[in-house]
């Protein structure tokens, strides 16, 4: 199925100023970029959109996937996948194990799944591993793999590349977004990075602080 994501007059405001106001539709495949300085409101729309809204912070307007308001929803119901700056691993379980988490646990073929996910990410004898002892470019692959292991509809990127080296970001930024094509993904990515929205190929959205 083609997925859509669009966000319709969404607007962020702390303590009565309004950070950002924003509509914009994103087909399958697609990889809508938000640019802007610190304290613009990036990663706050990306939590809003995801359902996890920092209280602290009072938004309106609505979130569409494949047509449905999706806004009254907690993000456990969304299906909306959301990729950090950290990898977010959990330290305590194996490769494999953190990529099982994202696997929905009535799916019959779950194990075949991770490790036909850890092949693709060339990452196959890896699964046993320790997530500490991973690089980081290793650790970002697998942190993607999870994610979408979780069969998300929409794919929100919170500056997953800013902490990586420039060989690496390259290389990694290239990793995600082939794979967000492939699975017909519409993806929202905020950055402050030229180099990143130039990658993702779609519309760029330009916000201020």
């Amino acid at each position: 199925m083609a997925h859509h994501l669009e966000l319709d007059r969404v607007t962020i405001a702390r303590e009565g100023r309004q950070l950002l106001t924003l509509t914009t539709s994103i087909g399958p495949g697609e990889v809508v970029t938000v640019m802007g300085p610190s304290g613009s409101g990036k990663s706050t729309l990306l939590a809003f959109v995801a359902g996890l809204l920092d209280p602290a912070f009072t938004a309106a307007g609505r979130v569409l996937l494949d047509g449905r308001d999706v806004t009254p929803l907690p993000a456990e119901s969304r299906r909306i996948g959301l990729l950090f700056q950290d990898p977010l691993l959990f330290p305590h379980l194996s490769v494999a194990s953190n990529l099982l988490f994202g696997v929905g646990r009535d799916v019959p073929d779950r194990r075949d799944r991770v490790r036909e996910a850890l092949a693709d990410a060339g990452l196959q004898d890896f699964g046993s591993r320790d997530p500490g002892t991973l690089s980081g470019g290793q650790k970002a692959r697998v942190a993607l793999l999870r994610v979408l292991l979780s069969e998300p509809h929409a794919l929100l990127l919170d500056e997953p590349f800013s902490k990586l080296d420039t060989a690496l970001r390259n290389e990694i930024r290239s990793f995600v977004l082939e794979r967000v094509r492939a699975a017909g993904l519409p993806t929202l990515l905020v950055t402050h990075d030229p180099g990143d929205a130039a990658a993702a190929g779609g519309p760029i959205i330009h916000i201020s602080s």
